[in-house]
């Protein structure tokens, strides 16, 4: 059974003194947050992005209590960018998603408006979030519930980001040479050097396109366009030889299916 709405505050003073952020690539958008929010008095806005990369930086700057963020935006959606952040801020997604994702926000307790949205829905949303700051939970299990939902939808990666020290890298999957397992982490290949990023082999072969990108070997899954050779190494034990030098190793399933792609 689906849990009850909150009650409204009766007044906006009950509400605690909140620093928010607001991240949206359409100005009217960030307007109408703005407005809504002048009912708030003890809100502050620390401070306003139009795209992901000057989010980041805000968010690490001022450490907000909350943010409400876009999804659809150009160089860095909202999902990416919370894999980005290391702070947890709590999460208002304003969207114009899917129905499958709004199953999946409430199914892991992260509110979200619909545009349009109505003042009275706006309210409910801001109280949910303010009910989960005073409760002191971390949002970030939230987070990580989320985007493990979401990778079941049926939607193909076309690009990975990544953070490396202090800079940001959107990777076109096309660009991606092989992928290693490397610990709790998988680590990236490109032309211009590997990148970590926290996420699972198993993540990356369901996700990325499956007639470039083949699993050859429980450790790497291989972009099929930068095959150079295969030849066999040992019994029922393969190396594939790549453009750019690498060598990888291949099962004998991870070679059927290689060969069944692969015309060399």
């Amino acid at each position: 059974m689906k849990a009850p709405e909150p009650a409204l505050p009766s007044s906006a003073t009950q509400l605690p003194p909140l620093s928010i952020l607001i991240v949206d690539d359409e100005t009217p958008a960030r307007e109408l947050i703005r407005h809504y929010l002048q009912s708030y008095p003890g809100i502050t806005v620390a401070g306003e992005a139009d795209n992901g990369f000057d989010a980041i930086k805000l968010i690490k700057e001022h450490r907000p209590q909350l943010v409400f963020l876009d999804i659809q935006m150009p160089k860095l959606t909202g999902f990416e960018l919370l894999e980005l952040i290391d702070v947890t801020p709590e999460i208002i997604f304003s969207t114009a998603f899917d129905q499958y994702a709004l199953r999946a926000f409430e199914l892991n307790a992260v509110d979200y408006l619909l545009k349009p949205y109505s003042k009275e829905r706006f309210d409910r949303a801001v109280q949910k979030a303010v009910a989960k700051i005073r409760s002191g939970n971390d949002s970030r299990g939230s987070w990580q519930a989320l985007q493990q939902t979401l990778a079941a939808a049926p939607t193909l990666l076309a690009r990975v980001a990544v953070k490396d020290r202090q800079q940001i890298h959107v990777i076109p999957t096309g660009d991606i040479t092989y992928i290693e397992a490397d610990g709790d982490y998988v680590k990236l290949h490109t032309a211009t050097g590997a990148f970590l990023k926290e996420k699972t082999m198993k993540y990356f072969e369901a996700n990325l396109p499956p007639q470039q990108f083949i699993r050859i070997h429980r450790s790497f899954i291989v972009n099929v366009d930068k095959v150079a050779k295969i030849e066999l190494f040992e019994k029922e034990t393969y190396r594939v030889h790549l453009k750019n030098g690498a060598i990888l190793r291949a099962s004998s399933t991870g070679y059927k299916l290689l060969k069944e792609t692969v015309k060399l």
